[in-house]
């Protein structure tokens, strides 16, 4: 028997509660992968007769022969944390996970000059279009996905997102010149329901997404390592380097907490390249014996 046809009870019932829950498609798809994987190490054991030893064994397991990173165990453990306490309704301290602690590296952004030679690389107007509203949206990519006609107000120049992530509505920012191109998009391909449709009608995809900006990198010279998520932060930095509030470039965001975008004060050059470096205070260092 396969592994996975011994746990197809424990499978349906974890789907059916990711459903219930309403939550997104992408942290559906992860947390399944996550908790097969999961399966696949206790086979053939039930699930009713283990215990905290060993989820933090398998754990180990991950980090010793996978090497996972911080971002794949902390998933698996909420993958794991989610099937116990949400299907089997189990009590919070049933079992302890030592979370990983989040490595403190800054996200790769790119300059005004870098993200306009990106744009002008894309020649058809839908992937034009796409790229261009995601970083002058600060949408993440399940968000663009799942943008309607009707979720662009054009009379009050902004975009509604509807259920964005934590099941949250918010509007953020529609520029002019977005719009102009929207409209000519539009004019041009006729969508019918989703603002950005795939080949054959619903919902596009978000791999041909992150195809259409990698080669728009590569013929624009980028060599950094850019993803649809680079341009929304390149987005909040750009907001912040031009004076804007980090209480309203939150709300843009959608982020909960105001912690998730301090990290674009970090990023942002406007106020480094306003403070002297000591060495600059010195005499002339052009001048040197060879």
């Amino acid at each position: 028997m396969d592994h996975l046809q011994f746990y197809q009870s424990e499978l349906l019932a974890f789907n059916h509660t990711l459903s219930a829950h309403r939550y997104s498609e992408s942290t559906c798809r992860i947390y399944v992968t996550m908790f097969r994987e999961f399966l696949n190490y206790l086979y053939p054991r039930r699930l009713h007769s283990i215990n905290g030893q060993d989820i933090v064994r398998f754990q180990s397991a991950l980090i010793t022969r996978k090497k996972i990173s911080r971002s794949y165990q902390n998933q698996s453990i909420n993958a794991i944390k989610f099937y116990f306490e949400k299907v089997l309704h189990c009590k919070k301290q049933r079992f302890k996970l030592e979370r990983p602690k989040k490595e403190n590296t800054l996200p790769v952004i790119l300059s005004k000059k870098e993200v306009a030679r990106v744009i002008s690389c894309i020649k058809s107007i839908k992937h034009r279009a796409i790229i261009s509203t995601i970083y002058g949206t600060g949408l993440r990519i399940s968000e663009l996905q799942h943008l309607k006609i009707e979720d662009i107000d054009s009379d009050h120049r902004r975009i509604w997102i509807r259920s964005g992530k934590g099941n949250k509505d918010r509007a953020t920012l529609l520029p002019d010149n977005l719009l102009m191109l929207l409209r000519a998009y539009y004019r041009k391909h006729r969508p019918e329901k989703f603002l950005f449709e795939g080949p054959d009608g619903g919902i596009y995809s978000a791999s041909s997404i992150r195809k259409i900006l990698k080669r728009a990198c590569f013929k624009a010279g980028v060599r950094k390592k850019v993803t649809p998520h680079t341009l929304r932060h390149s987005f909040a930095t750009h907001l912040m380097e031009s004076g804007v509030n980090l209480r309203y470039i939150q709300t843009l965001l959608g982020h909960t907490s105001s912690k998730t975008t301090e990290i674009y004060t970090h990023l942002c050059n406007q106020h480094i390249s306003e403070i002297r470096s000591p060495l600059s205070m010195l005499e002339d260092l052009s001048t040197f014996e060879r």
